[in-house]
């Protein structure tokens, strides 16, 4: 029996607003988190990101008020990242309504944060972000919301990671990102296959066909977007119809699953 393949919705969050931009630069307005929410939690996404994306580089918590927002809205879970930064972060965020925390910068300078946040969250809530550009024949790892590079491979890192007590990694491609060319699979397919742990594949998406290949190519467990959902260019019931027609199992809505049952989406 196949595992359910995810969808994740991420809202990148800046002054209480979601923003986007391509390759982490030229951020622009997205709309109001909660409405975004509200209106993923209908259409039937697995699951919600928020990243607070100048947290970090601004040293300051993610927005509480935010995360409640985000938090009345949906009925499934919800990682909160950007700006954890040790046990205090973490515990606000988990208190203002998230179900994991995601940490990026904090973990690579101080990979035992992972382990201790592990131990009292549990594995299932860590999720450690890693942002990656290729660089010559490796994947170079990126910190600070993806402004500054750092002499670690992301393959080796997610594999230490992942023995530190991680959950999940989330990966993203700098080099993808907001780009809409289609996620990174090599990449996503040399961190899913050297990790026993989750891999959400971020990056890129744009086109229901980018998800069908990150999920076999890649070897990816989840997808994240943000562009193709935020604008309504597609809708995720149709992008989920779209996989499970192409033999890749996911959660369907009580509609869906009646009209297209398969064994491999049970």
């Amino acid at each position: 029996m196949s595992l359910s393949k995810r969808i994740i919705a991420c809202l990148d969050v800046r002054d209480g607003s979601v923003v986007k931009g391509i390759n982490f630069e030229g951020l622009r307005d997205a709309g109001d988190p909660a409405t975004l929410a509200r209106r993923y939690n209908r259409e039937g996404i697995d699951e919600v990101v928020i990243l607070d994306v100048t947290a970090t580089i601004e040293k300051r918590k993610a927005l509480a008020e935010t995360i409640q927002a985000v938090a009345r809205e949906i009925f499934l879970p919800l990682c909160v990242g950007g700006g954890i930064r040790g046990e205090g972060h973490a515990e606000a965020a988990i208190e203002a309504g998230a179900d994991k925390v995601g940490i990026n910068t904090a973990a690579l300078a101080h990979p035992e944060l992972i382990t201790t946040l592990a131990r009292r969250y549990g594995s299932q809530a860590i999720i450690v972000a890693i942002d990656a550009k290729r660089e010559d024949d490796r994947f170079k790892m990126y910190v600070r919301s993806g402004q500054q590079g750092t002499d670690r491979d992301a393959v080796e890192w997610a594999r230490e990671a992942a023995d530190r007590g991680a959950g999940e990694i989330l990966l993203t491609s700098i080099d993808r990102d907001g780009t809409k060319q289609g996620f990174d699979c090599e990449l996503t397919a040399a961190v899913s296959s050297a990790v026993p742990i989750p891999v959400i594949a971020s990056g890129g998406a744009g086109s229901f066909g980018h998800f069908v290949d990150v999920f076999t190519e890649g070897q990816a467990d989840a997808a994240l977007a943000a562009s193709i959902f935020h604008y309504a260019e597609h809708a995720v019931e149709d992008l989920k119809t779209h996989l499970h027609e192409h033999g890749i199992p996911v959660r369907l809505g009580a509609l869906q699953k009646s009209e297209l049952r398969s064994p491999k989406s049970e």
